[in-house]
């Protein structure tokens, strides 16, 4: 299918809803049934027709045709954040006294379910450099069961060879997850590369307004039928309507976003590179990218996010640099129309700061629609004030 007719027609079937262009938000939290059998078949499938809206509602199932088919996947799941998209992915495919390999540092809400949640259940997680694919062979136990990904990383910006890890994890009869954020299908497809379950945090590129919290999960019909009977009906945690209607409307200028944005990310990646107080830039379509030929290989795109390092003695002058930007905002998250910066050091108290330690000294920023001698300019004024 063409992109175009994804975003814009897919799923929308307007004679239905008075040919209205945009599809109307069904917000309802049940729906009629006029015979009792219709009742039944409903309750003992909820998936097989509009019950109640914890578990499909027409307006959902419009953005989940659409996300599914950018994905390539049979069908997608809409959870209301990312962090449930997760849990519910990893919860699916795990049972008590079994293992799990994870990348390192993955998302902050993944690693605490492993580190926090799973233990109760004698579920192990094992952390591993993720940039060689003998680190995940290694790690591989008898009793694991899913292999954790995330590529690229929201920090380092660190890949895994997905097709490698994939093959890998079919011979061993592994479920594979791949957090897909960064790059939004537009720009990377993982289940393409063999990938089992591919979720991203909607509330990003997807959204692209920094007006809602969502999640995305794609994958076989079957995987996605087995978590919805299961994980996504007991934990409650679909989207509503009227958020899955903002997500439609992002997905409209999904593509016209993200080439704005990666038109403009060079540009700031450049005036970095070259500012004396940078002692490094790290974006994974930049040539000086550790990992630059096998990002050009899997991914078609870097959108917006890259971490540089500054050159500092004190977590002061970071503080003075950050709060010296006049348009840039400090925030987490990304993928909206705004810029924005997140320094490193925020949950260090000044003692603690080690000018030796990179970790101290880095930045994440997101290269929002701005024009790009607009950011550069206010990136000066941080400059300035340090």
């Amino acid at each position: 299918m063409e992109l175009s007719f994804i975003l814009n027609e897919l799923g929308e079937n307007r004679a239905d809803y008075f040919n209205a262009i945009a599809p109307p938000i069904i917000q309802t939290s049940n729906f009629q049934v006029r015979k009792v059998d219709e009742l039944r078949d409903l309750f003992a499938d909820e998936s097989s027709g509009y019950l109640y809206s914890r578990g499909i509602n027409p307006t959902v199932d419009i953005l989940r045709e659409k996300l599914a088919a950018l994905d390539r996947a049979e069908d997608a799941l809409v959870f209301n954040s990312g962090a449930a998209a997760i849990f519910a992915a990893v919860l699916a495919n795990i049972q008590a006294d079994e293992h799990i390999v994870s990348v390192n540092k993955p998302y902050t809400w993944a690693q605490r379910m492993f580190d926090n949640i799973l233990p109760r259940f004698n579920v192990d997680t094992t952390y591993v450099d993720g940039t060689l694919l003998e680190n995940f062979a290694e790690a591989i136990r008898p009793n694991t069961r899913i292999i954790y990904l995330e590529s690229p990383n929201s920090w380092s910006y660190a890949l895994q060879d997905l097709r490698a890890v994939a093959e890998l994890a079919r011979d061993h009869g592994i479920i594979t997850i791949c957090d897909n954020s960064y790059c939004t299908p537009l720009y990377q497809r993982p289940i393409e590369m063999g990938i089992d379950l591919a979720l991203q945090s909607a509330t990003k590129y997807i959204g692209g307004h920094s007006d809602t919290v969502a999640g995305v999960l794609s994958g076989s019909s079957a995987m996605i039928k087995k978590i919805f009977d299961s994980e996504y009906l007991n934990i409650g945690s679909g989207i509503q309507p009227f958020n899955a209607w903002l997500l439609i409307r992002g997905l409209r200028t999904l593509s016209a976003r993200l080439e704005r944005v990666s038109a403009t990310t060079p540009k700031i990646v450049d005036f970095l590179k070259h500012h004396p107080q940078v002692e490094k830039v790290l974006f994974p379509f930049d040539v000086t990218f550790p990992q630059y030929e096998l990002a050009r290989e899997q991914m078609s795109g870097a959108c917006g996010l890259l971490s540089f390092y500054l050159y500092a003695d004190t977590r002061q002058e970071i503080v003075r640099f950050c709060e010296g930007l006049h348009h840039i905002m400090m925030a987490v998250s990304w993928g909206g129309h705004e810029s924005l910066i997140l320094p490193g050091c925020a949950s260090l108290l000044d003692e603690e700061f080690n000018p030796d330690n990179p970790a101290h000294r880095v930045l994440r920023l997101y290269v929002g629609l701005e024009d790009a001698d607009y950011l550069i300019k206010d990136l000066e004024r941080g400059f300035e004030s340090m």
